[in-house]
């Protein structure tokens, strides 16, 4: 409540005057009523971030959520292919966003700040919300976005379970090496979500032993030297990039052809969403595999 309200009340509350008192019981009705308003959810909810895109369309009341981004509708980035059809797409772009009158938009830390300060200053309430570097983070970003949605308790009860089927999957026992190896030697080390994965399913990261921290460069030849047990890669895209050659290259098939189990990345890693888990499956699977042997 406004300070410039207070007084007129203490004076109210200390007198006896009736109009003043009438005038006093509008006044906290009108805040009352401000107050729900402000609570409710908001009835028009667009997403221009991929992962906010996942956890919008998990959480949202029906007809909540009006639009995601093109992202949402890409197999090799999306676990949710499928559902975003139901959705009209958007690139983000603050004229086609604004058009859609939105009461909230949901992005991520790396949208474009022109976007999402011309948005702000058009009055639109815009939540970001960062990539989740580390399994708690996905765990809590369920919560961040559920709240923003006005979502509370089914987020609640999303993140609960997911924070549970994580634990469940907590391997005790020696650890194995693995190693990301993607197009150009990009690798992802220490400080990621990735890295996570790997260590709840009992794997030592090459990446991360070599000190790389988030994502860098890992040389072949240090690849080849370390021998990992397994390779986590990724599908080739369609056409030819030369930075996809080092998939194919001798070296690497010979550390494939040595690591007792390999696997392709897909877009359940991409995002800190609940379709985590089945990452987190392949990779057990992964495990068993090593454990059982040629």
């Amino acid at each position: 409540m406004p300070r410039r309200a207070v007084r007129p009340l203490l004076v109210c509350v200390r007198g006896s005057d009736r109009p003043c008192l009438a005038r006093l019981g509008a006044l906290v009705l009108a805040v009352f009523t401000a107050s729900a308003a402000m609570a409710e959810p908001p009835a028009r909810v667009v997403s221009i971030n991929l992962c906010t895109d996942q956890l919008a369309m998990m959480l949202a009341a029906p007809g909540q959520l009006v639009s995601v981004s093109h992202l949402a509708s890409e197999a090799q980035s999306s676990s949710m292919v499928a559902e975003a059809q139901a959705y009209p797409v958007n690139r983000g772009q603050v004229e086609q966003v604004f058009l859609m009158q939105p009461d909230l938009v949901l992005a991520g830390t790396y949208t474009q700040a022109a976007t999402v300060d011309l948005l702000r200053d058009l009055g639109v309430e815009v939540v970001q919300v960062p990539p989740a570097t580390s399994l708690a983070e996905a765990v809590e970003q369920i919560r961040t976005v559920g709240r923003a949605l006005g979502q509370g308790p089914k987020a609640d009860a999303m993140a609960d379970s997911f924070a549970a089927e994580i634990e469940s999957a907590r391997f005790q026992g020696d650890r194995r090496t693995a190693a990301f190896y993607y197009p150009n030697g990009y690798t992802t080390g220490s400080g990621t979500l990735a890295n996570e994965v790997l260590e709840l399913t009992g794997f030592t990261n090459i990446g991360a032993a070599a000190g790389v921290t988030g994502g860098g460069i890992l040389p072949l030849e240090r690849l080849v030297m370390a021998g990992p047990e397994l390779v986590v890669t990724s599908e080739r895209y369609p056409g030819n990039s030369r930075s996809e050659e080092i998939l194919v290259h001798p070296a690497l098939r010979a550390v494939q052809d040595r690591a007792g189990a390999g696997l392709n990345s897909d877009a359940d890693w991409v995002c800190g969403t609940p379709h985590l888990m089945r990452a987190i499956g392949k990779m057990q699977a992964a495990r068993a595999a090593l454990e059982e042997g040629p």
